[in-house]
């Protein structure tokens, strides 16, 4: 079986064909389209109305793709009206963390509603912003579990599924559906020995989550033709982390790293920088930046936040000028609650062409860094992450002893807020019934509604949340700035 597009007199299709000999001996046209989040099949695709039963060795199957699994109905019970012994369902289902266990509920729900065995197969690999985690999966009419592949790898699962001892008598019509039924040659089956299936268990929340990332930033550079990226490595949190990534990801010899010291940076964080490489393997290189700066604050006579944003835009250059002499992919390193609250720099912080924790909450930046160091100490391996990276408060110093906590919350309350207006959609009212500060939550939601002209600026990274920005939100740049006032 293979998925692919196809197209008739009716529009294109999202199908998948059975293949016999080199030729294709029937077709599956997606039935349900998802139009949500970051899908939008019906803006490209014609849905299906013909049902595909593929009889092999007098075992009859069923084929449905992805949607079609997880809408209750539609193909999924025309198919347990028609008379099937199993169902395959192709899938490239995305990555977001939760989905593997409301996925594997779904499956379970849809086979013990048509007391059938389904085996979910569902892809594995980087596109662009989405990941797709693997975890295939094989259940019993039952919803009992017969075989699990594991998440973020390639993986050949066997099941032996024994055949129907009183199957359901075929139906030969099923309304509003079209019953295609195609009888493949008897295949020839010796020395078959039952064996026992693969039963992967889930993976941990960090584990899920650093998976997500590796995979999608591995991919996104191999898929696209680099060899190599670059980051400014400050000593804080989210660049060690990100570098890490990279390391995981690509391989310590693939990743530049470059300090970028100004007046304002702190030794430790320089320390911390150089301690992170060195403990990586990482390539490391400084360029301070004090000089350059200068000029544009001499010639220009910047103050204040302009000063501040020119070290964020020198740095920039500093990093583009590397990538386009060596060919390195720029990796931004800013979190999901930064960009919420537009807490960067365009054309500064921003610049790149993939970030890795975009999707990624400042207090789960936290968690992966603390994950990721106890495995490797599990292993026997030397931490990545210096524990001081860690354990510093967070500052962009941009100017003397500045804290992020000059401009925000702290992030266990800033993530909390977020969380609830971006993930999930709840208005200021509901937020502050929660028990957040009420100037607070007003502060942060428009914070978050006039930022959206720098998320649209910012690099695509990987997808880890229930609603990531970009496709998964879209929402417009203009909301009067004049006379704002958030939404109850």
């Amino acid at each position: 079986m293979a998925g692919y597009l196809d197209r008739d007199v009716e529009g294109s299709r999202n199908s998948a064909a059975v293949i016999v000999d080199g030729r294709v001996a029937t077709r599956y046209d997606k039935h349900s389209l998802p139009t949500y989040r970051v899908f939008d099949e019906a803006r490209y695709f014609a849905p299906g109305s013909r049902l595909s039963i593929v009889t092999v060795n007098g075992v009859r199957l069923g084929l449905v793709v992805c949607e079609d699994i997880w809408q209750p109905g539609g193909s999924v019970a025309a198919y347990a009206s028609a008379g099937v012994d199993l169902l395959l369902c192709l899938n490239a289902s995305p990555f977001e963390q939760g989905k593997d266990t409301i996925r594997h509920s779904v499956v379970q729900r849809r086979a013990t509603e048509i007391g059938t065995p389904i085996a979910y197969v569902n892809a594995v690999g980087g596109q662009d912003e989405l990941v797709f985690d693997g975890g295939s999966l094989v259940l019993g009419p039952d919803g009992s579990t017969w075989g699990r592949s594991p998440q973020f790898v390639e993986h050949l699962l066997i099941v032996d599924v024994d055949a129907p001892t009183d199957p359901v008598a075929d139906s030969p019509a099923v309304a509003g559906w079209t019953i295609d039924r195609v009888a493949l040659p008897d295949v020839a089956i010796s020395g078959w020995q039952r064996t026992e299936p693969s039963l992967a268990q889930p993976l941990g929340v960090e584990d899920q989550v650093w998976g997500a990332l590796v995979t999608g930033l591995r991919d996104y550079v191999h898929k696209n033709g680099f060899r190599s990226v670059t980051l400014g490595l400050s000593g804080g949190i989210d660049s060690a982390v990100v570098a890490t990534i990279a390391v995981d990801a690509l391989g310590a010899d693939a990743v530049y790293a470059v300090s970028m010291p100004s007046e304002f940076s702190s030794e430790h964080s320089r320390i911390d920088a150089e301690d992170l490489a060195a403990r990586t393997g990482i390539h490391f290189r400084t360029e301070p930046i004090s000089q350059l700066v200068a000029g544009f604050v001499d010639q220009l006579h910047l103050t204040g936040v302009a000063e501040e944003n020119v070290q964020a835009r020198c740095r920039g250059i500093v990093l583009m000028a590397l990538s386009s002499t060596f060919g390195h992919l720029v990796l931004a390193t800013g979190n999901k609650s930064e960009l919420a609250v537009g807490y960067s720099t365009i054309y500064g912080d921003a610049v790149g062409g993939f970030a890795p924790i975009k999707d990624v909450p400042k207090t789960l930046v936290w968690g992966l860094a603390r994950w990721r160091n106890e495995s490797a100490i599990d292993r026997g391996d030397v931490p990545p992450i210096p524990e001081s990276s860690i354990d510093k408060p967070p500052s962009a110093e941009l100017r003397p002893g500045q804290l992020d906590t000059d401009s925000l919350p702290g992030y266990d309350t800033l993530d909390a807020i977020l969380f609830r207006y971006v993930d999930h959609d709840q208005g200021v009212a509901d937020i502050v019934a929660a028990g957040f500060d009420a100037s607070v939550v007003a502060d942060v939601v428009r914070k978050v509604d006039m930022a959206e002209h720098k998320r649209r600026q910012f690099p695509i990274g990987t997808k880890v949340t229930s609603r990531a920005f970009g496709r998964d939100r879209r929402m417009p740049i203009t909301v009067g700035r004049g006379a704002y006032e958030p939404p109850m």
